[in-house]
């Protein structure tokens, strides 16, 4: 039986839900597709959020010979049998690989060529950041575009195409609980209309609980346990966290993405509270790259024990977000005269550098912002 998902997958932009900064008016996403522009690229996102329907409505414009692989199962054999068919009426090979960041570097180096002469547009799909697990070569060839989680308007007109009818109670509990991934959420609706007569907040919950309900290691799951890994080691509970560590390792999760996920905790959630807490993580992720499974789960659970029971600290991660936010908001403000760079004696007598930020007591924001405090 076709999954829903398919079934119900939209064939053009016009069916398309969401990723309006990609596929909106005037949009790059959006005037490749119509302009027939033939390229190759690389679509970066959360499970859920129209990589592999984008790459589909993509191929079909551009009257492409389309193909889907795995990086997972995939190898280099899979690629040359590609290449080898022949095309009909020279339209050119489309292949879609999903997953790309679980191709290694000698997979990815024999990818490289076919991408370069163009017997091949490439377009990868991953929930990774590629500029850490695509090689820089294959990358500079790829323009990569990053696709954001569904918001709740467009996840119910997601829900809407299911053809199925939910209450509003229902699909607000649906939508929250599916959190941007319209996957998950169509995967709920299928899954509780086999198992019950009707669709309502009680069948859905009890779904969620039901062993009939798998989800996929590389998707949604993948996303609940590192959530609940990283939350665990937030609240100080070592044995929760452990035991998520053992889940992810033991349904075959890159240990380097548990490893990179401990780096940016330290500095997230610890920070200040125990500065040392960044040097380890990094040491792990050091010996995770070097020794690789299975030796270094041991590198993994010295790691992660020594995080969840350090002291907690999140005034620089707030601190950076809200001067963040004060640049994003006000834009390029003056800096002030006495801490401004003076290499002349033009400057110099203007005021440039005045104090050189000696002045403890000084307030050296710029004006717009004197006395603005990020740190609580």
């Amino acid at each position: 039986m076709e999954p829903l998902a398919n079934e119900i997958r939209p064939k053009s932009l016009d069916e398309f839900v969401g990723q309006t900064h990609l596929v909106g008016p005037e949009k790059p996403v959006r005037l490749a597709i119509e302009q027939g522009h033939i390229f190759s690229f690389v679509l970066w996102g959360t499970p859920g959020t129209g990589k592999t329907t984008l790459a589909r409505i993509y191929a079909n414009a551009i009257k492409a010979e389309f193909y889907e692989l795995s990086a997972v199962s995939a190898g280099k054999e899979d690629i040359r049998q590609i290449v080898k068919t022949p095309t009909i009426d020279g339209r050119p090979r489309v292949l879609f690989l999903d997953e790309i960041h679980r191709f290694n570097k000698a997979q990815q180096d024999f990818l490289l060529p076919f991408v370069e002469n163009g017997q091949l547009v490439l377009i990868g799909a991953t929930t990774e950041n590629p500029s850490f697990e695509v090689i820089p070569a294959l990358l500079s060839r790829l323009r990569v575009f990053v696709l954001e989680e569904f918001s709740d308007a467009d996840m119910g007109a997601i829900i809407d195409r299911t053809g199925f009818e939910l209450d509003d109670v229902s699909k607000q509990w649906l939508i929250e609980m599916a959190n941007g991934d319209a996957r998950q959420a169509i995967t709920m609706i299928e899954n509780t209309s086999r198992l019950y007569d009707s669709i309502t907040l009680e069948t859905l919950k009890e779904t969620l609980q039901s062993k009939f309900l798998r989800y996929d290691k590389k998707g949604e799951e993948h996303y609940n346990v590192i959530s609940a890994f990283i939350k665990s080691m937030r609240a100080s509970k070592p044995d929760a966290a452990m035991y998520y560590l053992a889940r992810m390792l033991e349904s075959g999760e890159d240990p380097k993405f548990i490893a990179r996920r401990m780096v940016i905790f330290a500095s997230e959630d610890i920070g200040v509270a125990q500065p040392t807490a960044l040097v380890v993580a990094n040491a792990v992720f050091q010996a995770v790259t070097t020794i690789g499974m299975p030796e270094c789960t041991l590198n993994l659970a010295h790691g992660v024990t020594y995080l969840a029971n350090a002291a907690k600290d999140r005034s620089a991660t707030n601190a950076i977000g809200a001067a963040m936010e004060d640049a994003k908001k006000l834009g390029n403000l003056p800096v002030p005269m006495k801490i401004r760079n003076a290499p002349t004696k033009l400057m110099k007598d203007l005021g440039y550098g005045k104090d050189e930020g000696n002045d403890p007591d000084g307030d050296l924001l710029p004006e717009k912002l004197r006395g603005r405090k990020y740190f609580d």
